[in-house]
């Protein structure tokens, strides 16, 4: 029902001034008490009703319906009421009654109308319309209103009569061609449809209005070529409409024009109609569907980043992109920014944590691992990483009892409680205590025995420990056999060989690694350990210095260069 009409206390009081004059005009008796009574709880139900004391209100017109239940007036008044405290049935009833009354009453048959089309009664709602009309035909919005109810009530060729009475009152205007050019879609009138857009165009040929619903039209007929033509046209003459431009740049992907619709998408990403959440379906589809991103793609990220600075998701997918690109620093940049405007997305700080492993930064994964335990203290993977770090970083008791509060939490991974054994192992060789690492490195096996890794490191820990070293070299040969281009596993097959003293055999594999991959500080430094037992110093003593400059962590390498003998490694 409709809310506009404030100035109905003055109404009633009009009414109720003009009740009172016939009265006091026709009648030879002085007013009786009630007749009193009655004003007096009239004026009380309009102060109530002003002041927002609806209650009050109902209870003082009530008072007047028991002397009187003809009043229109009050009826009228109980309805705004009712419909104050939005009790639409009881409303609806009021206005009802004093449009019984006084069914001459204009503004009775307003909020009656009003009414019915809240209700969906659209035919007793185009009664009241067209008795609104008849009454003042050139009121606007009841001929707009009356058209919009007859559209609802399935009446298309009525509505658009209505419509077009309109247009006489307003002049043309590209909302009501609109609204006409729709209903006649609805009636199944395509050639009016069309026509009622062609010739709106003669009078407005640069209206984006009209301009839109042609290309919406055209498109949906099948008509693309026309379509196309009217969408370039209209991004020139509506340069702020973002949709349009995202249409235009569909189009020109679909034609394999991609600097085109890379252009378009530049526009659309600056208009105010385009919001984040398109902008970022936009760029995810970019990055699912592209093999390959270039710079100009990377720009729109940007754009993005900097319309929402402080948005994680815009950090968050301009480090996708970055990574896409191969920029690791940029990405991992991006990613810890997007942390510092929500530290709650685990996806994140998971990315932020992998590249931290493995980039050997373990000083930073170790405190930004931390960081995640406080936020997400359930998730084994963030104990996995935060213990690697410890060892890394020879925090070895601490590290084992993370890995275990860790390993206490794991439901169906095996491969996770596997690898989480395997640091537990890790940290346990790394303090002496071999019989513990051999436990926890056996557990590990036996909890994920497909994992090459996890038996590449334990030969490894065992060779470096100089213990079980035919156990250790079945192991190393296992996985050399199975995955024969891993530089790592044949570098730990030949330091088996190294530690059981067959240097001959030890220096082979460490040539075929050192071929595969001559960038390998470890690698060139067991190069060179192999050299010198087989009494060639001076290719030892170069790979070694070789091997320093390249940051080799064994803390005997120098030591090693400087007397010209071999020595333990200690790391």
């Amino acid at each position: 029902m409709k809310l506009k009409y404030t100035f109905v206390v003055v109404c009633s009081l009009l009414l109720v001034s003009c009740n009172v004059v016939k009265k006091t005009q026709t009648a030879t008796a002085v007013i009786s008490i009630a007749d009193y009574a009655y004003i007096q709880h009239f004026h009380e139900g309009i102060r109530f009703k002003t002041t927002g004391q609806y209650d009050e209100a109902i209870r003082a017109f009530e008072q007047c319906l028991a002397v009187k239940q003809t009043d229109d007036a009050v009826y009228y008044a109980l309805s705004q009421i009712y419909l104050g405290k939005k009790d639409l049935a009881k409303s609806a009833d009021c206005i009802q009654k004093a449009a019984t009354i006084d069914p001459n009453n204009i503004w009775y048959a307003e909020e009656l109308a009003y009414m019915y089309v809240d209700q969906k009664k659209y035919a007793q709602a185009n009664v009241q319309f067209e008795k609104l009309i008849k009454n003042e035909p050139r009121n606007v919005e009841w001929m707009y209103s009356y058209a919009e109810s007859l559209a609802k009530d399935g009446k298309w060729n009525e509505a658009i009569k209505a419509l077009s009475k309109t247009e006489d009152l307003v002049g043309s205007q590209p909302e009501l061609t609109i609204e006409k050019f729709r209903l006649y879609i609805q009636a199944k009138q395509t050639d009016k449809a069309l026509a009622e857009l062609v010739n709106a165009r003669k009078k407005l040929p640069n209206d984006p209005q009209l301009l839109g619903t042609l290309v919406e039209f055209y498109f949906q007929t099948g008509n693309e070529e026309k379509g196309i033509t009217l969408l370039e046209d209209l991004v020139k003459v509506s340069p702020e409409n973002g949709r349009a431009h995202l249409a235009l740049a569909d189009v020109y992907r679909q034609k394999n024009e991609r600097s085109k619709s890379m252009e378009q998408l530049k526009l659309a990403f600056s208009c105010e109609d385009v919001d984040f959440e398109t902008r970022m379906k936009i760029l995810i589809s970019l990055l699912e569907t592209n093999k390959s991103l270039d710079e100009s793609v990377l720009n729109l990220v940007n754009q993005l980043v900097s319309d929402n600075p402080k948005e994680a998701k815009a950090h968050s997918i301009q480090g996708d992109f970055y990574l896409r690109l191969n920029k690791e620093n940029d990405a991992l940049n991006s990613y810890r920014k997007a942390l510092e405007f929500d530290q709650n997305q685990y996806p994140i700080w998971n990315q932020v944590l992998l590249m931290e492993y493995q980039s050997g930064n373990f000083e930073t994964l170790y405190q930004d691992s931390k960081k995640a335990l406080m936020l997400f203290p359930t998730i084994p993977t963030i104990y996995l990483l935060n213990g690697v770090s410890a060892v890394q970083l020879k925090k070895y008791q601490e590290a084992i009892e993370i890995l275990k509060n860790g390993k206490e939490l794991i439901v169906n991974d095996p491969s996770i409680e596997a690898e989480l054994l395997g640091q537990i192992g890790e940290a346990y060789f790394c303090l002496n205590q071999l019989e513990l690492g051999k436990e926890n490195y056996k557990a590990a096996i036996a909890k994920d025995p497909q994992s090459l890794l996890l038996r590449n490191n334990y030969a490894y820990r065992l060779a470096l420990a100089k213990i079980d070293l035919e156990y250790a070299f079945k192991l190393a040969k296992e996985i050399s056999e199975l995955n024969p281009k891993s530089v790592h596993f044949i570098d730990t097959k030949g330091f088996v060989c190294f530690q059981m003293g067959n240097y001959g055999q030890a220096l082979n594999y460490f040539e075929l690694a050192y071929t595969e991959d001559a960038s390998d500080k470890l690698i060139i430094e067991h190069l060179g350990d192999a050299y010198f037992f087989t009494n060639e110093i001076p290719k030892a003593l170069e790979l070694w210095e070789r091997a320093l400059k390249m940051g080799a962590t064994n803390k005997n390498l120098q030591k090693k260069i400087t007397n010209k003998k071999y020595y333990d490694p200690i790391f």
